[in-house]
């Protein structure tokens, strides 16, 4: 794991991201004083996985960590887990199911696509970006309106209570993560 200021003195943070994806794929947290929401941005498509602003609370990076580690050791051989359980939500990217509980969860291909692209990144923020650019294609960067009301479809379809998601989560100004155990 590496945990990467970006306010370093001799090199762009940014560019230590970029240059660290071309060589490992070890999980990069990047802790920055930097909020900005084009920095966060900036970080998590140059390849970083999370992004922590100072002031940070301890247990919060742990927490992250913690998430980067169990990510990192699924997909340490290349291959994505097939199945994904974060409590009672299943997405079973093989038989292309998800399901809460014992229950089926009917998704439309798009909403499928979008579940399937989270969990297969389970812990990790995905920027809308990331998002359109996976789910909807190159031509949709910019619609951030299309990720919004399809989260909000899949968090009526999976979430118990979709204004306070568990497991659907917002990274406000950056995108969206599927948040792990």
């Amino acid at each position: 794991m590496i945990l990467l200021d970006l306010g370093l003195p001799d090199m762009d943070g940014f560019e230590v991201v970029k240059r660290l994806r071309e060589w490992t794929r070890l999980p990069v947290i990047v802790l920055s004083a930097r909020g900005q929401e084009q920095d966060k941005i900036r970080a998590l498509d140059s390849g970083a996985d999370d992004y922590v602003t100072k002031p940070f609370a301890m247990g919060e990076l742990l927490a992250r960590v913690r998430a980067a580690l169990r990510h990192h050791s699924r997909t340490q051989d290349g291959a994505e887990a097939s199945v994904v359980q974060v409590d009672d939500l299943r997405v079973d990217l093989g038989e292309r199911r998800v399901s809460v509980g014992e229950r089926d969860v009917k998704l439309t291909p798009i909403e499928y696509r979008l579940i399937a692209l989270l969990a297969k990144h389970a812990g990790r923020v995905l920027t809308h970006e990331q998002i359109l650019r996976e789910v909807w294609g190159p031509q949709a960067t910019g619609q951030h309106h299309y990720t919004r009301v399809y989260m909000a479809q899949l968090r009526q379809k999976l979430e118990s209570d979709p204004s306070r998601p568990r497991w659907l989560v917002s990274e406000p100004g950056v995108g969206y993560r599927l948040r792990e155990g």
